[in-house]
């Protein structure tokens, strides 16, 4: 026989837990990811962010599920930032590993002309890249050298300038 669920308060025992557990965990996901390093709190690319969600997830696991021990949810952290540096360590000393790993910046707006074709793959409207422009506090097109959506998600606005092109003509077009 199951026992009936527990809608307000299901006695000290499980809040203990929570706090005890919940405490414990913290302090070890803090001294983790101090080990580990920035680059696995950052979100520049699509690893970073399934570390961050996994990490988020064995948290918010670890504190709401009892049948979870908290050595269970701290091996998950210790995997997670592995795996973390792992992958920062091979994207380093791979270009083709990097490659897999990390996004390109895409060009979509450059010396007048929207670029179609990266803004439909992006999934981004003229009005997107007008909102950024106008977020940056410029208040024409004419004044924009050149739009970049970077790996990160971000997009860079270049204003017109002197050697503006520099970086550029790196890009694909």
């Amino acid at each position: 026989m199951s026992a009936e669920p527990a809608f307000l308060f299901s006695g000290w025992v499980p809040i203990l837990r929570i706090l005890f557990v919940g405490t414990f965990a913290y302090v070890f996901l803090l001294v983790t990811l101090r080990v580990s390093g920035p680059r696995t709190l950052s979100r520049t690319n699509l690893f970073d962010f399934i570390i961050s969600v996994g990490v988020g997830s064995a948290f918010g696991r670890i504190l709401t599920a009892k049948e979870v021990a908290l050595a269970e949810a701290c091996t998950a952290f210790a995997l997670l930032a592995f795996l973390q540096y792992g992958v920062s360590y091979l994207r380093v000393r791979s270009k083709r590993f990097a490659d897999l790993v990390n996004a390109s910046p895409s060009l979509l707006y450059f010396d007048g002309r929207y670029i179609s074709k990266a803004m439909r793959l992006a999934r981004l409207a003229e009005s997107d890249i007008q909102d950024a422009v106008r977020a940056r506090g410029l208040g024409s097109m004419s004044e924009v050298e050149a739009v970049v959506l970077e790996a990160s998600g971000e997009l860079s606005i270049i204003q017109k300038a002197q050697n503006s092109q520099e970086l550029i003509r790196s890009l694909p077009k």
